[in-house]
């Protein structure tokens, strides 16, 4: 069935293949990350639009909302309820019931790091001392940034309408 020639066509056809896989390799390699002077030229930007007033951040400054005191005071509760279920896989409501996180039962003017039975990374006490609304807002916008080092790995909620109607949520809990 299988010669020796036979045998020596295969490998040397898969042998070509790979020869011509590799060249094309090389000159993609050489055409696209070195440029065409060979000193990596491409990355400066061809054409820069000059504009009046123009920052040093490279754009527009982001337009400012409505405060956070002013979401919190127009919070809506029921939308908070809602953005909660975000939270409910790792945390539970009732006082005193850990899961992966801690109990959010009153967490709304609650020392930081103060559940029982909980094992904290230490590294919010190094932020906060209370969960007042506006650590709350820091620390739900983007868990890592706020407190590097914590264990808390979700990724946060971007927007501020749903931080606040979540603290106003969180603090409608307990009386």
């Amino acid at each position: 069935m299988f010669d020796t020639m036979t045998i020596t066509k295969v490998v040397g056809g898969l042998c070509g293949a790979l020869l011509v896989y590799l060249m094309g390799a090389w000159a993609a390699e050489s055409i696209y990350h070195t440029g065409p002077s060979g000193h990596g030229d491409h990355a400066q930007q061809a054409y820069v639009i000059e504009v009046e007033g123009g920052d040093d951040h490279g754009g527009a400054e982001a337009e400012e909302g409505p405060s956070f005191e002013d979401l919190l005071a127009s919070a809506d509760v029921g939308k908070g309820a809602r953005v909660f279920g975000k939270c409910k896989a790792c945390h539970k409501l009732e006082d005193g019931a850990n899961a992966t996180g801690p109990h959010l039962y009153g967490i709304v003017g609650r020392a930081v790091d103060s559940v029982d039975g909980f094992g904290y990374s230490g590294a919010l006490e190094q932020v906060a001392d209370v969960w007042t609304p506006e650590n709350l807002d820091g620390f739900l916008e983007n868990p890592k940034g706020y407190a590097p080092g914590t264990k808390m790995s979700f990724s946060g909620l971007k927007k501020a309408e749903d931080r606040a109607n979540l603290i106003a949520y969180l603090d409608s809990l307990d009386d």
